[in-house]
């Protein structure tokens, strides 16, 4: 049994590592966008998607209007609004980019890509730099198959933002918890 404990163990101290490494004004400026957002929208594909629909019902906890693209839900996205783009590589995210610019909505990339140019239509970025499933020769080894560190990654700093945000709402945030279960 200690051999799945010990495996835990080095998971969270990858996770630790990549957090250590975080810009810390990036992340201020990702929790300033998120506080003035009329809207948020995330988008993400595969299991970047999964962590994003993961953050999207902590911000509709902490009661952000919050959309994840794709949805049959999901409207228009506009002027005042937020497009929080999650994506280890950043491929193929410039088409979202192009469009939510398009209808004067900032975007915000987070991603494990350090190499994204700056024509690439996003207001700010967040690096993390967390192994995907690519294994470049800048990211770090990792024990974890694929994009399981980049995934992890994004989970924690995603989630602390929103903490970090919502210190005062503890009983606000129960009341918006699903009811239908």
């Amino acid at each position: 049994m200690s051999h799945f404990v010990d495996t835990a163990k080095r998971c969270l101290n990858e996770i630790q590592q990549v957090v250590e490494q975080l810009n810390e004004n990036e992340m201020n400026a990702l929790a300033n966008e998120i506080q003035h957002a009329k809207r948020i929208f995330i988008h993400g594909e595969g299991r970047s998607g999964l962590m994003g629909k993961a953050i999207a019902m902590r911000l509709m906890h902490a009661n952000y209007e919050v959309y994840v693209t794709g949805e049959t839900i999901t409207p228009s996205i506009s002027n005042g609004d937020l497009l929080l783009i999650i994506s280890g590589s950043a491929s193929g995210t410039e088409n979202f980019s192009q469009k939510a610019k398009a209808s004067n909505a900032n975007v915000v990339l987070v991603t494990a890509n350090r190499s994204v140019g700056d024509d690439h239509p996003s207001d700010l970025r967040l690096f993390i730099p967390a192994a995907t499933k690519q294994r470049l020769p800048h990211e770090p080894k990792t024990i974890q198959p694929l994009g399981n560190q980049f995934d992890q990654s994004v989970h924690i700093v995603l989630d602390a933002v929103i903490v970090a945000l919502t210190t005062d709402q503890q009983e606000e945030m129960k009341e918006r918890h699903a009811n239908l279960e």
